[in-house]
């Protein structure tokens, strides 16, 4: 599968490194995610911080999900240029200095919801937001085991009536399952932790006489397993590509990815090795504990990228072991997919072995 990425006459057009990824297999990514929520009854919000693309966003829409989710409000902006109406920042919002006023501006202009996690963070959504025709609803965050950013559970209500107090529209609760990310085995007691957390939450605003009509979850690793109970909304986001992280905590092939950086072999240096034109500003630098390396190799399976810096990628093979030609070109499937897309201009898209269109990353570097 992973010689058939582009066919050679293909491969001679890319100027590396460089991110291409497979249309069809990014498609059924998407089909898949949205029929499994569909199955369950469960609003499907995806994460756009993964692809950063008006185009993928689209087809996400296409297949039925509800709108999206974003990490900033300079995400929410480029979406919102785009024609996107319904986008919910999951993230505590902390609307000061020239924030606020493009807080109050994308609010009036589209479908808006907001994160908030302290009496500061709403305060400062209440005050950008003061007397303006069309205001974001607030969405209380909660902490169900990742340690990051959130209330206790418990506490989701009395933070929910302070923004009421101050005028704000409470829509509901949210978390992140990011222990989910700790290892194949984690998955299932992190689903369980956001499934428990939200019905508390949601429990804590109702005895304040507030009901949720969102009760959101939101992790790649966790989304079929936790969209269950209370739960009425999923946010995840790498599924539309998949990466070497996410193949290792599902089991999956990892050559089965959408999403690859395509590199040159520059050098055979003098280890027995071989030398690529993707280093960390194009891989990142991310490495899971229950990962080695820095990307898989696909077609070589004996490679591990051991060593990055910001141009080179030093791949180490077993003695004895196939090494790729220097100037021929390789495929790599990197770590962490999300920081991959912010490092790039565009994407090479490809259908059946052939690069049929190029598209850019149209939010890429908005990353407040």
């Amino acid at each position: 599968m992973d010689q058939v990425w582009l066919d050679p006459a293909a491969r001679t057009g890319i100027e590396t490194p460089a991110v291409v990824v497979d249309l069809d297999r990014v498609d059924a990514n998407i089909a898949r995610m949205a029929t499994a929520m569909r199955d369950r009854g469960v609003a499907l919000r995806p994460h756009a911080k993964t692809h950063k693309s008006l185009e993928f966003g689209r087809r996400q829409l296409a297949a039925g999900a509800a709108g999206l989710t974003v990490a900033t409000i300079g995400e929410a902006e480029v979406f919102a240029d785009g024609g996107f109406d319904d986008l919910f920042v999951a993230y505590p919002v902390i609307a000061g200095g020239p924030r606020a006023e493009r807080l109050r501006r994308l609010g009036e202009r589209c479908t808006l919801s907001v994160g908030v996690d302290s009496p500061t963070g709403a305060e400062s959504v209440a005050a950008a937001v003061r007397g303006a025709a069309r205001r974001p609803r607030v969405l209380v965050e909660i902490d169900c085991g990742g340690r990051r950013t959130g209330v206790r559970p418990d506490e989701a209500g009395a933070l929910a009536r302070r923004c009421q107090a101050l005028g704000l529209e409470v829509l509901g609760v949210f978390t992140h399952g990011g222990h989910g990310y700790a290892g194949s085995e984690a998955r299932p007691g992190a689903a369980e932790d956001e499934v428990a957390g939200l019905a508390t939450a949601a429990a804590s605003l109702r005895a304040e006489g507030i009901e949720s009509t969102v009760v959101s979850a939101g992790s790649t690793p966790t989304a079929i397993l936790s969209a269950r109970g209370a739960v009425t909304e999923e946010r995840p986001g790498t599924y539309i590509f998949s990466d070497r992280q996410q193949a290792v905590l599902t089991g999956e092939p990892v050559d089965g990815v959408a999403l690859v950086v395509a590199s040159t072999v520059v050098s055979h240096g003098t280890g027995g090795g071989f030398a690529i034109d993707a280093g960390a500003k194009i891989l990142g630098k991310d490495v899971a504990p229950y990962l080695s390396g820095h990307g898989t190799v696909l077609g070589y399976p004996e490679a591990l990228i051991a060593r990055i810096y910001d141009h080179h990628g030093v791949v180490e093979i077993a003695p004895g072991a196939s090494r790729p030609a220097i100037g021929e070109i390789v495929w790599v499937v990197p770590n962490h997919v999300c920081p991959v897309v912010n490092l790039v201009d565009e994407y090479l898209v490809a259908r059946d072995g052939r690069l049929v269109d190029r598209w850019p990353v149209d939010a890429r570097g908005r990353n407040g």
